[in-house]
């Protein structure tokens, strides 16, 4: 029966977090007055559709992705059903053009920011200062002379204003290799220790610790759910920044990525942790989508953007052709990526 729940819980939370994405496009391309072809959740074949005045909205059978196909990505469906140039993506101005592309990303940043509000108004955001509230015996940060009531201020030297930061900076610290931790004492005096982290089997897996716990004060009311809203939804923004740069220049290897089967047994072990947690893993992957789809390659929305900017430079647009075949070939290579993580993926479920 869990089984069962799970599916349906991955379902939904995809399901939710692409149907806002999408309509992100699909609302501002229908105020541009661009010609949509079909609204899909789900890919491959289709279970439901219904046509409207102009646009089909369909359901598919695989409930992973979705689109808003517009009149200008695709020229020989634009020919055979003789759309107006008026109504084509390309005919639209610059931008125009920007808006449809960035509300599908901007729909997901906005979609995380309600739901962590929504969060911190009914059940409580936290302080999220990076205070020492408890030391594990045996472990590196209290031999080294960590103290409660310490607050961290940086990690191998990178700065640390939250307890995300420190949690990630740990996580990405060389475990073969000292970690320095600076801490700013009670009485405002700085210090530096330096320790390698703990080897201890986690369900049967090597992970490192170094046996800090961070404070984490609940905080109530309206102003402090803005705080913490605001706070949040910046930290996850620099998380992405930071597990970005570090996978371009191989600090993060691919295999290390997740894809659609390693967010089920993430909302998996979030369904047993109650709906608070279920509701901050909706808010992060839609900050993650958003996120990701901003990166300037081509076949995202960060891609499509780039090629604005690229015709606002040389003061004529690219061939939609040449535009259209580049972000083939980036669809092409973005799913054999998909397929690499999903079976890295599978590969660690057993």
């Amino acid at each position: 029966m869990s089984i069962i729940i799970n599916i349906l819980l991955f379902i939904v939370i995809l399901g939710s977090i692409v149907f806002v994405h999408e309509f992100g496009h699909f609302i501002f391309a229908k105020i541009c007055g661009v010609y949509v072809y079909e609204f899909a959740l789900g890919m491959g074949p289709k279970l439901f559709s219904k046509k409207g005045k102009e646009t089909e909205y369909t359901i598919r059978a695989i409930p992973i992705g979705g689109f808003c196909q517009m009149a200008g990505e695709d020229l020989e469906s634009d020919k055979e059903k003789k759309i107006p140039k008026k109504k084509q993506l390309q005919s639209k101005t610059a931008f125009q053009r920007f808006l449809i592309m960035f509300f599908g990303p901007a729909n997901n940043f906005i979609f995380a920011i309600i739901i962590l509000f929504f969060i911190a108004l009914i059940w409580g955001g936290t302080t999220m200062k990076p205070v020492v509230s408890k030391l594990e015996k045996n472990y590196p940060a209290i031999k080294a002379g960590i103290e409660k009531k310490d607050t961290i201020t940086k990690v191998n030297n990178h700065k640390v204003s939250t307890s995300d930061d420190m949690a990630l900076y740990l996580a990405i610290a060389k475990p073969n290799k000292k970690t320095k931790i600076e801490v700013k004492k009670e009485n405002g005096s700085l210090k530096t220790y330096e320790m390698k982290p703990k080897k201890v089997k986690i369900k049967g897996e090597d992970s490192y610790k170094f046996g800090i716990s961070i404070e984490n004060k609940k905080t109530y009311g309206f102003i402090n759910a803005i705080v913490y809203t605001f706070n949040k939804t910046k930290s996850i923004f620099k998380q992405m920044t930071i597990t970005l740069g570090y996978l371009f220049t191989g600090g993060i290897k691919l295999n290390q990525l997740s894809g659609p089967v390693g967010i089920y047994t993430v909302v998996g072990s979030s369904s047993k942790t109650g709906l608070v947690n279920i509701l901050y893993l909706v808010a992060f992957l839609s900050i993650n989508v958003g996120f990701i789809n901003l990166i300037p390659l081509p076949a995202f929305d960060g891609g499509h953007i780039l090629f604005i900017i690229i015709e606002k430079i040389k003061g004529s647009p690219v061939k939609p052709e040449t535009e259209n075949m580049i972000h083939t070939i980036g669809l092409f290579l973005l799913m054999l990526l998909m397929i690499f993580i999903t079976f890295n993926d599978i590969l660690k479920l057993f």
